[in-house]
């Protein structure tokens, strides 16, 4: 008796296909199992996420290398204020909410990453991740739109407290599952779903509750996620601008550059440059573009990496105008945080490097010493306790400069017994004559005659 060949399925591999008969042998259909999932371990390709000095993101696989551009200052979330009611939501009112929602289109106020986490935005409360978690998920998971870019709401599900938004085609692709499956006979097998080997690029929002979903209206819901997605009528500028800072997007608005700001800043407050080129500032290199020609206005901005570094005005018959002083740094922030020292008491401000004090603003720096901040002693309110006072060293006398020697013999040693040398004469002195008489030494008076010479 023949056995009739058993069917094969193909088990899904980042690498590749591999196919894993699940029954070719009655007697041990668990060990195939085993290997199979042994196979899907082993065979995970890895991906490398390399973020540079000027946070740009990137990513290496067996694919390829893609490199996204992320920007790490943008206007901070403010909670909305929506009057929700205590009533639970219904069916017909989900019914409502999806056929209202689907498909709708907004534009995006802020980065919104990639990956199935995606952001939490809490009903009437912050944004979670925030700050670094927030630039950190950015980062590494990619970005799935920009600020002002558009945004489609393609899938909604509902949960017990929450609503999760899939936004241009959510962080899966569609049959995740069944695209890794092949079904066939021996070598000759074919897949069930086609997979084009493209990654999904869409974003995914959860907006939670505190204990259930409330009685919604589609408005209403729009209003909760407006400080992430403006669902309003917009132009691309338009939708950018309202994710800045009034004094900025009133700048792009007017067409003005201002240093700091980012390259898409750049090309909405002016659009493409009439020409480019590329220098290099001793060892940094940065690209120049030229907006204007003569004899109308010509404007130069200078920007390195993403960032704009200097702008030059010239206009005919004046002396061009230089700005390289960055007015955008302290407009935007991460968490939104002051970035004036003393604005905030809880803002601390390190100093690197050699720091030079100001003795006009700023006090002398405390002494070094082990107690913790505001640790006092018993031996502190003692009256009798001696306070060191600082350390006085002494003045250095003019002789004990080594300049004061400088261009002098040192004495040398005399045997004993012996006068010390006369001193040289001078320039004006003349010299004793050979035969003038000289005077003896003294010699150096006993005891004996010394008592005679009292007497």
């Amino acid at each position: 008796m023949k056995r009739s060949p058993q069917p094969c399925a193909v088990l899904p591999t980042p690498e590749g296909q591999t196919v894993v008969p699940l029954m070719s042998s009655l007697r041990r259909p668990a060990a195939w199992c085993a290997l199979a999932a042994f196979l899907l371990a082993v065979t995970a390709t890895a991906q490398v996420i390399v973020i540079d000095k000027n946070g740009n993101a990137t990513t290496s696989t067996g694919s390829g290398t893609s490199t996204s551009y992320v920007d790490r200052r943008y206007a901070q979330i403010e909670p909305t204020k929506v009057a929700l009611t205590k009533s639970v939501l219904d069916a017909k009112t989900r019914l409502e909410l999806i056929r209202a929602l689907q498909a709708e289109q907004g534009f995006a106020m802020r980065p919104f990453p990639r990956g199935h986490k995606g952001l939490t935005l809490v009903a009437n409360g912050k944004l979670e991740p925030a700050g670094e978690a927030y630039l950190n998920m950015v980062t590494s998971q990619g970005l799935s739109a920009k600020p002002g870019d558009r945004l489609a709401v393609t899938d909604i599900k509902f949960d017990h407290t929450k609503i999760l938004f899939d936004l241009n085609g959510g962080p899966f692709k569609k049959h995740r599952f069944l695209r890794h499956v092949e079904i066939g006979t021996g070598p000759y097998t074919n897949p069930v779903v086609q997979d084009d080997g493209e990654e999904a690029g869409g974003a995914r929002l959860t907006l939670t509750f505190h204990d259930h979903i409330p009685e919604l209206t589609a408005a209403q819901v729009k209003a909760l996620l407006a400080p992430l997605i403006s669902f309003d009528v917009k132009t691309p500028i338009q939708a950018f601008t309202d994710t800045l800072p009034p004094i900025l997007k009133q700048a792009i608005l007017d067409h003005h550059v201002l240093v700091g700001m980012t390259t898409d800043m750049v090309l909405f407050a002016k659009g493409q440059p009439d020409d480019k080129s590329r220098e290099m500032d001793g060892l940094m290199p940065f690209e120049e573009w030229i907006y204007g020609r003569p004899p109308k206005d010509v404007e130069f901005v200078r920007i390195n990496g993403n960032r704009v570094i200097r702008v030059e005005i010239a206009k005919i018959g004046e002396t061009p105008v230089v700005f390289t002083r960055d007015v955008v740094e302290g407009m935007m922030r991460t968490d939104g945080t002051p970035l004036t020292p003393g604005a905030d008491p809880k803002t601390h401000t390190i100093q690197l490097g050699d720091v030079q004090r100001n003795p006009d603003t700023q006090a002398p720096a405390a002494p070094p010493s082990l107690r913790n901040p505001g640790e006092t002693l018993p031996r502190d309110n003692n009256p009798d306790t001696q306070v060191m006072k600082p350390v006085q060293f002494p003045q250095q006398k003019p002789d004990d400069h080594p300049v004061a020697h400088q261009g002098t013999q040192p004495p040398t040693a005399q045997p004993s017994g012996q006068p010390p040398p006369s001193p040289a004469p001078s320039g004006n002195a003349q010299p004793a004559p050979a035969d003038s008489p000289q005077t003896a030494p003294s010699k150096p008076a006993t005891p004996d005659e010394d008592e005679s010479q009292r007497h």
